[in-house]
């Protein structure tokens, strides 16, 4: 496995999310603990990156994260800070989390509120990407702690039969992003 410079900068300057309606209209920032707190509805994205032989690169969501430590997730997944792009944002933050550049595709948003540990709540409007990319990743081991590639027909399975070991928003859109996904193709 290869780590990236941990010395990338802290989470401390993405500690705002943007604030949105169910429209994705933007209707203020707060800061990032405090929306988990209060179930604020913020913009988020997700990122799934597949190799050229259609298996899914998942990270392991570093331990010492303020929630989902540890739990399996799709490649990448933030918030765009204030005034940026969410594609912008995603492309960066794959850089940052995983040490990847690769061409994303917007794919679809959707809106979920999930209960989380420590009595945080994520209500979020996702807005999902997807690329190829065969690179290794890189990762920065304050965001992640591993990564593996898996088919997409393991994955469905392993959900199904372990589904504590995943993020609440993977096992929410999982399906959907592969049922549109296959559409494109």
């Amino acid at each position: 496995m290869l780590l990236a410079s941990e010395n990338l900068m802290p989470d401390l300057i993405y500690d705002e999310v943007v604030l949105v309606n169910e429209h994705d209209d933007e209707i203020g920032f707060m800061p990032k603990l405090e929306a988990h707190q209060k179930g604020s509805l913020h913009r988020a994205f997700s990122v799934f990156i597949f190799n050229t032989k259609g298996e899914l690169l998942l990270q392991q969501r570093a331990l010492g994260k303020y929630h989902s430590e540890g739990l399996w997730s799709n490649t990448c997944c933030s918030h765009p800070l204030p005034n940026e792009a969410t594609s912008s944002a995603a492309v960066r933050r794959l850089q940052e989390e995983m040490g990847l550049q690769a061409s994303l595709q917007f794919l679809y948003s959707f809106l979920y509120k999930a209960e989380l540990e420590n009595g945080l709540t994520e209500h979020e409007l996702d807005h999902v990407f997807w690329g190829v990319s065969d690179h290794e990743p890189i990762i920065n081991t304050a965001e992640v702690s591993n990564f593996k590639y898996i088919s997409v027909e393991d994955l469905a399975v392993d959900i199904k039969k372990n589904p504590s070991r995943y993020t609440e928003w993977l096992k929410i859109c999982f399906e959907d992003v592969m049922r549109k996904i296959k559409h494109i193709d």
